[in-house]
């Protein structure tokens, strides 16, 4: 039995090796294959391709990538429809896997979808061309699935791994001595990205405010853990221009540092929700590419009140979000301060984070793996 997966960037790593461990605690015989990162291949998928191939960001971004993502692509079904596998799972990248996924549900392969595009926030008519190119999809949020109820394709909810994965209490002392770091005195987390897009347009204002805070609270250190060499090294380069910060950068390590921190600055996405389950309040900055972001206003595109998962999730603004021309070193130092200055308000946060962790607390990859083989007609 084959089952073919496509990942897209670290987050789908993470959710692909989770998802793999988890199918071959019932079915180890089954082989894996197709686009995956380094957690997949060490849960044993043969990877065709990196998965960092199909990371790509913004309208205008993708734009610049299409002929080489088109001939990946093309190569990609060759493959595929060589092995003809038992069941293809697209994880995330929607705007590459739903193409693909409505070409090989043409050829009869029976297509799973992993992880609902966010109809839900932006480009809600994606629902009916999910359910044109994919039998099942499988949900991370509990409020996900009730946006397929119109269409055709049946969609689960899931839960999230990182839910499971992260302890629901993480003490920042334990994590400070983990890093090698003094266990008192303030700490904030910087997470401008983990992919070149995202930290080009992030980290000077994270850095900025870490310039503000340094000279509104003498002592203040600051933690940057780096998804990638080539984002540390980056970062090395602009932390010279500011001899005032303290700041130390780890390889990777982003959830050990966020628990060490007292306030995470991240840029939105999956690292919104792992500051969540970790626990920690946050300041979240969100920047697209000019014309990107002016297309989206124009044709309303966007249709959620918010963009960082804590406060989807909760539906109100439990944390601050910052949002393209709003995210300046002062404005986020601001923030930062916020919570830093209003203890009692940084409890009640914690207290609701506690409560949002424990509904998606599942045995999500379990979960996904027995509707997957369930689908295929393979469970026990």
């Amino acid at each position: 039995m084959i089952i073919a997966l496509v990942a897209g960037e670290a987050s789908g790593d993470q959710l692909g090796a989770a998802l793999i461990r988890a199918i071959r605690v019932s079915k180890p015989d089954i082989r894996f294959a197709g686009i995956g990162g380094p957690l997949m291949r060490a849960a044993g998928m043969d990877t065709w391709w990196d998965s960092g191939q199909l990371s790509v960001m913004g309208l205008f971004e993708v734009a610049q990538h299409v002929p080489r993502l088109f001939a990946l692509r093309r190569q990609l079904i060759a493959r595929l429809l060589e092995i003809n596998p038992d069941v293809f799972i697209g994880i995330d990248a929607p705007d590459f896997n739903l193409g693909l996924e409505k070409k090989l549900k043409a050829r009869s392969i029976p297509v799973i979808h992993y992880v609902s595009p966010t109809v839900w926030a932006w480009r809600s008519g994606r629902v009916k061309t999910i359910a044109k190119a994919t039998d099942r999809v499988l949900c991370l949020f509990p409020f996900e699935p009730a946006y397929y109820d119109s269409q055709t394709v049946a969609a689960d909810y899931t839960g999230h791994p990182l839910a499971d994965e992260i302890p629901l209490q993480l003490d920042t002392g334990s994590a400070r001595a983990e890093l090698g770091l003094e266990t008192t005195g303030r700490l904030i987390a910087l997470l401008p990205g983990s992919r070149q897009a995202e930290f080009q347009k992030l980290a000077v204002p994270m850095l900025d405010a870490a310039d503000i805070l340094s000279k509104r609270y003498p002592g203040i250190g600051f933690l940057m853990p780096a998804a990638t060499k080539l984002i540390g090294e980056n970062f090395r380069t602009e932390l010279e221009n500011y001899p005032g910060v303290n700041c130390r950068i780890f390889s990777k390590r982003g959830k050990e540092v966020m628990a060490a921190a007292d306030v995470v600055i991240c840029a939105s996405g999956t690292a919104t929700l792992e500051v969540m389950l970790v626990n920690r309040p946050m300041v979240v900055c969100y920047r697209l590419a000019g014309m990107t972001y002016n297309i989206a206003k124009w044709f309303k595109l966007v249709k959620s009140r918010f963009f960082s998962l804590p406060n989807i999730l909760a539906a109100e603004p439990l944390v601050p979000e910052l949002l393209q021309h709003d995210v300046s070193g002062q404005n986020i130092a601001n923030e930062v301060s916020r919570w830093l200055d209003q203890p009692e308000q940084c409890e009640k946060l914690k207290h609701r984070f506690d409560q949002l962790h424990q509904q998606l607390r599942v045995g999500a990859a379990s979960t996904a793996a027995r509707v997957v083989l369930g689908h295929i007609g393979a469970g026990d």
